[in-house]
């Protein structure tokens, strides 16, 4: 867990989180992907037509960003550093 607002989970095949911070996004939860190269993960995304929505930063569990895929959903990749 990172925090207060935060709890996650792991039963060994999948692992994921829950979060209290901001308001529900329409289109269902945020899906997270976990990347060993945070970069070129970006690039890739950039080059399949993803339009970025928070550039890489910094968080607890490691790095991240968002973007929003052709379908129109949000989505996120993040990696240990």
């Amino acid at each position: 867990d990172y925090g207060p607002t935060y709890a996650s989970f792991d039963d060994g095949k999948i692992g994921g989180g829950f979060t209290t911070d901001g308001a529900p996004h329409p289109g269902g939860p945020l899906m997270v992907f976990y990347v060993a190269n945070i970069e070129a993960a970006l690039q890739r995304v950039k080059a399949a037509g993803g339009i970025v929505l928070k550039s890489p930063f910094d968080f607890p569990g490691g790095r991240r960003f968002h973007f929003r895929d052709p379908d129109g959903y949000e989505v996120a990749v993040w990696s240990q550093k």
